[in-house]
């Protein structure tokens, strides 16, 4: 059996974003979205989530953009100077080398995170990470330890499989430049956790079998996403994705997914992208049913 999970992430980040991941869910591919509790338009994003029953929510776990959640004085080691968090993957990780990011204060952030988002009247389904934050050292740990607190059965494992890093490439020379760069972080994503799947399993928390959509971050072609469709292995596969319409507070935030929001609502809305999921005998599921099924 071949199953994908179609995860759209940043729902919460603007009307324009909330916008186009429900129009993907409704006319397309899209079976789950991951929440950001601090997104600009978190309200949006929670009466987006309720009107869509059928679509897996999780909760984006953020250290990278915005204010916290939690109260500022109590998570002073991820704040800059303005209170805001700020900063990639590589700057996260230099800070945890140097220890100067409290985990304890990482894991009062994130509890603030779901529970806002439990208190909105949604029980998450998985939970992923904003930049694969919950994949940094010491991190992933934390998040295990929340999903089990939440009693979130399920958790994205960013270890993206080289086959389909490959299989979604395909007729992709404009971007290649882009694509080598984050398929480099995607390797370097596998070697900071690479025993996350264990931990996982040791932790009773559910997950997908293969995972891809790190390399072609910000560069998808039909052609390339049709290819992943017909090479799609058996087992559960969860693509990401980050769907959207530009909008005005997209255009002016610190982001540099913007055009290619809409280019992946429009692939993944195409018909021969819709065809090729009944062809192929794909189930289109969200991470409740891996849950169920564990």
């Amino acid at each position: 059996m071949k199953n994908l999970i179609v995860n759209a992430d940043d729902l919460g980040w603007t009307v324009g974003v909330n916008l186009g991941i429900a129009e993907v869910h409704r006319n397309g591919l899209v079976t789950s979205a991951s929440l950001l509790a601090n997104g600009a338009a978190f309200a949006d994003g929670v009466a987006t989530a309720r009107s869509l029953p059928d679509l897996g929510v999780g909760v984006h776990l953020n250290l990278s953009d915005g204010l916290p959640v939690a109260e500022a004085a109590k998570v002073r080691s991820l704040l800059n100077e303005n209170g805001e968090f700020e900063g990639g993957p590589e700057n996260l990780l230099m800070r945890i080398a140097r220890g100067a990011l409290k985990t304890e204060e990482v894991e009062s952030e994130w509890d603030a995170q779901i529970a806002k988002i439990r208190e909105a009247g949604i029980a998450p389904s998985h939970l992923d990470g904003h930049k694969h934050v919950q994949m940094l050292p010491g991190l992933f740990a934390i998040a295990l330890r929340l999903a089990k607190r939440h009693n979130i059965g399920a958790i994205r494992i960013s270890h993206e499989d080289s086959r389909l890093r490959t299989a979604m490439a395909h007729g992709d020379d404009a971007n290649a430049t882009t694509v080598l760069k984050q398929g480099v972080q995607a390797r370097g994503l596998k070697l900071l956790a690479h025993d996350a799947k264990e931990m996982a399993t040791r932790a009773g928390v559910s997950h997908a079998d293969f995972f891809c959509g790190i390399a072609q971050t910000g560069a998808w072609t039909n052609a390339g996403v049709a290819n992943l469709l017909k090479n799609l292995p058996d087992g559960t596969t969860e693509l990401m994705c980050h769907p959207g319409y530009l909008d005005d507070d997209l255009a002016n935030s610190r982001t540099r997914l913007q055009d290619s929001r809409r280019t992946e609502l429009d692939i993944l809305t195409a018909p021969n992208i819709r065809n090729l999921v009944a062809s192929q005998g794909i189930r289109l599921i969200d991470y409740r049913l891996v849950t169920s099924e564990a």
